[in-house]
């Protein structure tokens, strides 16, 4: 006997938000969350991104994991203000992306950082004495320059983790190698231009993504809720949340502690990618 009636998911759509760069938090929280769309069996997913990229392996496990799921169920993403470098490696893993005319994406390359204040140290009087089991396990110290073959091998990783982020971007939009190669030097372009590259199908806004993935699975656009996926935030932000319109200078306050947050976050991530290869974009 067929049950005439859906599962109660069966009639919306997932949502997920990517939002900030992208590193191990953002990939478990969002593997975690296409778990969960997998197992209530959502017919479609809702994937928006505001993001300037991040680390390529975090990026490379959700793309991953998104085109798992793409077997199952319709995905389609939305580019917000910026959706650049690691999150376009991320959206191409849906079956459709949208994009606002104005959004920033692109940015489509690697790049790899290290600091060298050796001038600095000197002019402190402070050396390093470094005792290392081969001639390149220092290699990106900040106490001095890199060698040449040490330059040469750093290049090699940036050119190889290059062609993995346009053989994706080519498969997921069914554009060739070359053709991608042609814009995928690092330049960053608007959604309008997206569109005639053929990195994004539609121009819209959020609500035009929904309402495109609803008709993808059969459900009516105007009555079809979103149900987001979100982590779960710790006590006491949820407590301030709660208590923002009670007192003028609790939000004042509260708004001051999240920039700091904000700022803490964007540091700490700096901090721990210094030398490893970022699909990210830096303005």
């Amino acid at each position: 006997m067929i049950w005439p009636f859906k599962p109660r998911f069966q009639k919306q759509i997932a949502r997920i938000e990517i939002t900030g760069a992208i590193a191990s938090n953002t990939r478990k929280q969002v593997l975690e969350a296409l778990k969960t769309i997998e197992e209530k069996r959502f017919p479609a997913l809702l994937l928006r991104i505001d993001s300037p990229g991040g680390t390529v392996g975090d990026s490379q496990e959700i793309y991953s994991a998104l085109k798992k799921l793409r077997e199952k169920v319709k995905i389609v993403a939305s580019f917000g203000n910026i959706s650049a470098s690691g999150g376009v490696y991320i959206g191409v893993g849906a079956d459709h992306i949208v994009a606002n005319p104005g959004t920033i994406t692109g940015s489509i390359g690697v790049i790899l950082r290290g600091n060298n204040i050796e001038r600095l140290l000197e002019k402190v009087g402070v050396s390093f004495k470094v005792i290392k089991s081969g001639p390149y396990k220092d290699i990106l110290a900040f106490d001095r320059e890199l060698t040449d073959p040490e330059q040469l091998i750093l290049q090699e990783l940036i050119d190889t983790s290059y062609l993995q982020f346009v053989q994706t971007v080519a498969e997921g939009r069914n554009l060739s190698v070359e053709k991608v190669k042609a814009f995928a030097d690092g330049r960053i372009f608007t959604g309008e231009q997206a569109v005639e590259l053929g990195v994004v199908d539609r121009l819209g806004t959020e609500e035009d993504a929904r309402r495109w993935a609803a008709e993808l699975v059969g459900l009516d656009p105007e009555k079809t809720k979103c149900y987001t996926l979100e982590e779960r935030k710790p006590f006491l932000s949820r407590l301030l949340n709660n208590r923002t319109g009670s007192k003028s200078s609790l939000v004042g306050d509260f708004g001051r502690l999240s920039g700091l947050a904000m700022g803490n976050d964007w540091l700490e991530f700096e901090l721990s990618t210094i030398g490893l290869p970022l699909w990210m974009y830096r303005p």
